[in-house]
């Protein structure tokens, strides 16, 4: 020490008291002791690695944490910082045998010495699985586990939780663009190392809490992955928040969390788990040239299906046709039948005529047989009533019919239109004359009007037939117009 400190250093770690020759050691303040020892301790134990099982755990409201670690004869304190607190790999709890890393160090304020842990990590995989067993027994009491839903058949949005630089999502896409191709959104996490587990739950827990229908698509099933390493890589898929946020998420998760020999407590969280990240791609979503295959099976079945009854009913139309007579059958017999019945009537006319001649010859006509006939006509006629309508019906139509031929043979008759002004030219055998070349061939010429008729000679040649006169004014002669 510098001035007139009456604590000297040697060196050696010794301290002494100034003082003259043969007089007592000055005496040294709590607090000079105190920082003195402080000193020594920290220079000669700044580094150490100490194993022992963790005591007397307890995290204070400034999230320090405080314990003790001891062994079968002793114990030591121990405080582990907030920010170092932050990065442990693991839940410290009573019971669990550690290495911690630190400094030694003495605390005045209780005149002891502590270790300040700057490092602690599980004491081997042995207390690592005891640890692990340890936890799991307590998820399952409280039933986390088990609670096994049904993953969807085709998702169409699948929610990855991983690292987005290692090659466990590169073999996801992979898979998933041969087998179906998906829409994917990956959550980018840390699976190793300080933080991990609280952001591998938090990413668990952000997906289960998106909207149906939002901006971001809500997936319709989670892998959680991560590839393989050691149980101290794989720790943070064991930790208590990973556990709770794949046992109480609302989507179904598969876990692949490294390979098919490591189990974590995730796994048994989890709906599905797969062995590794590809398999759980190949769970997640059907084989789409499958599906396309099994739909043009099932499709064909279906036509198959459809048309069987169709097939069916048409091979039996086809043997009952086979099995109807033809027209030919059918008609045979009534042939055969009405060459009988001919053949019957010409000899029974022929039978009927023969007989009737043998009749004729051998009657006799007689007087009784004359009044006989005329008696029996004469009743005949006097029982039928012959009704007058029979008589008088026929008569009347008849009647009308020669009415109305008499009526259009009038309308019809050459000299009807005599009475409008016409006239009719005969030639000199009374036949009408119809054109003024053949007038010109005849001698003498009749011209018949509706009140009589005159004889006119005609001239040498015919002459040529006049332009039609325009009409008159209103009042004008509308006498006869010259024939000739």
């Amino acid at each position: 020490m510098a001035g007139n400190s009456p604590i000297d250093d040697s060196g050696d770690g010794g301290l002494v008291a100034k003082g003259r020759d043969g007089d007592n050691a000055a005496p040294l303040s709590i607090t000079e002791i105190s920082q003195a020892l402080k000193r020594t301790v920290e220079d000669r134990f700044g580094f150490v690695r100490l194993r022992g099982e963790l005591s007397g755990v307890k995290r204070a409201a400034s999230g320090h944490l405080y314990m003790s670690l001891k062994d079968e004869k002793s114990v030591l304190d121990a405080v582990m910082w907030r920010g170092q607190v932050g990065r442990l790999p693991f839940q410290p709890e009573d019971g669990l045998e550690v290495i911690a890393s630190g400094k030694l160090t003495t605390y005045p304020g209780r005149s002891k010495y502590q270790i300040v842990v700057e490092r602690m990590e599980i004491a081997g995989e042995g207390a690592l699985l005891a640890l692990l067993e340890k936890n799991r027994k307590k998820f399952e009491a409280e039933g986390l586990f088990g609670n096994i839903r049904r993953l969807p058949f085709a998702p169409e949005v699948i929610g990855v939780v991983t690292s987005p630089t290692g090659a466990v999502i590169r073999d996801i896409l992979h898979r998933l663009e041969d087998r179906f191709p998906t829409h994917v959104i990956v959550w980018p996490v840390l699976v190793q190392g300080q933080g991990a587990a609280e952001q591998v739950a938090s990413a668990v827990r952000g997906f289960g809490a998106l909207e149906p229908g939002g901006l971001v698509p809500r997936p319709d099933l989670l892998i959680v992955a991560r590839g393989g390493g050691s149980i101290e890589d794989l720790w943070a898929f064991n930790e208590e928040p990973v556990v709770r946020a794949v046992a109480e998420s609302p989507i179904p998760v598969i876990s692949a969390v490294g390979h098919e020999t490591d189990t974590t407590l995730c796994d048994f969280a989890a709906d599905k788990r797969a062995p590794t990240p590809t398999a759980a791609a190949e769970m997640a979503v059907p084989v789409k040239r499958e599906l396309e295959a099994t739909l043009d099976d099932l499709a064909l079945r279906q036509r198959k299906v459809v048309m069987r009854p169709v097939d069916l009913g048409r091979e039996r139309l086809e043997a009952r046709v086979q099995r109807l007579p033809g027209a030919n059958q059918l008609l045979q017999p009534q042939a055969q039948k009405l060459d009988e019945l001919g053949e019957r009537l010409r000899r029974g006319l022929i039978d009927r005529a023969s007989k009737g001649r043998e009749r004729l010859a051998e009657a006799r006509l007689s007087p009784a047989i004359l009044r006989s006939a005329w008696r029996d006509a004469a009743q005949r006629l006097t029982s039928a009533r012959l009704a007058p309508q029979l008589v008088t019906r026929p008569i009347i139509e008849r009647r009308q019919q020669l009415d109305a031929l008499a009526r259009l043979a009038e309308q019809l008759h050459p000299e009807k239109p005599l009475s409008r002004g016409y006239a009719m030219v005969k030639g000199a055998d009374g036949k009408a004359v119809t054109s003024a070349a053949a007038a010109g061939s005849e001698s003498l010429l009749g011209i018949k009007f509706a009140d009589g008729e005159i004889q006119a000679t005609p001239g040498d040649t015919p002459r040529k037939p006049r332009k039609a006169a325009k009409p008159k004014a209103k009042g004008a002669d509308t006498g006869q117009a010259e024939l000739f």
